[in-house]
């Protein structure tokens, strides 16, 4: 078969044999794909830096019946400063293994791995609070999916922002009020400026994701909501998610 090429994240590599890697790669129009990438785990191999975990390169593919196979690779961005922290590394992999889990596909994968890029530079230039991205990511990541809750007004009355606090069930993917809240016997878990920033990461143009202040306070609130939300909806649990709550409870 004819090789093509394709931008791509790598979001997981594994070590083959002595020297190889199988790669899974997040492709803007393939979606997540896996490649044997040969020899790449010799130093003087063309492919050693360009198929590095975190690496966003140019791959030339021939496609086989199993995997694709890493015919040339050029990196373009590597997000060096990932590695700077634990903490960094720990949330890194934790949001490229919800990407591939989620697998999204066509138009879905191409804002997908937009997402993740933007995360990950996020991460690596220290751009803001860890805890921040992470939320970002979980809301905005499973809305892009298909996922996305309701999150205009509430479900049973309407209201659009009376009171400061709501609730947002993790399940069914909609808003209560408070006064809905309480008589469906619920707590409320969004206070005011988290429901604005939930609203805002959910609804805005890629590049004003992350353009948003919220107090330590809303952000716990959002924190826990945005996780809580992210794992319902997955089809099973990710690994890294232990580690990431070790070091960044």
């Amino acid at each position: 078969m004819e090789p093509f090429v394709t931008m791509g994240l790598v979001l997981k590599e594994t070590r083959y044999r002595e020297a190889d890697r199988i790669l899974t790669i997040l492709t803007p129009k393939l979606g997540v794909i896996t490649a044997m990438a040969a020899n790449s785990l010799r130093l003087k191999s063309k492919l050693f830096s360009a198929c590095g975990l975190f690496c966003y390169s140019e791959f030339t593919l021939v496609p086989g019946r199993n995997m694709y196979t890493v015919r040339e690779a050029e990196v373009q961005n590597i997000f060096h400063g990932v590695s700077s922290s634990i903490e960094g590394v720990s949330l890194a992999m934790y949001l490229t293994e919800m990407a591939a889990a989620l697998s999204p596909t066509g138009e879905e994968a191409a804002r997908e791995l937009r997402l993740v890029l933007n995360s990950l530079y996020m991460i690596s230039e220290h751009r803001t609070d860890l805890r921040v991205i992470k939320a970002v990511f979980e809301l905005r990541t499973m809305s892009e999916c298909g996922f996305m809750p309701q999150i205009v007004c509430c479900r049973d009355c309407g209201t659009y922002d009376e009171g400061d606090a709501f609730y947002l069930d993790a399940q069914e993917g909609h808003l209560l009020c408070a006064a809905c809240a309480a008589k469906a016997g619920k707590n409320c878990n969004l206070d005011k400026a988290a429901l604005f920033a939930l609203r805002h990461i959910c609804l805005v143009e890629d590049k004003k994701i992350f353009a948003f202040k919220i107090s330590v306070g809303s952000l716990a609130k959002l924190s826990a909501v945005a996780e809580n939300y992210a794992l319902t909806h997955l089809d099973k649990p990710l690994k890294s998610y232990a580690f990431l709550k070790s070091v960044l409870p």
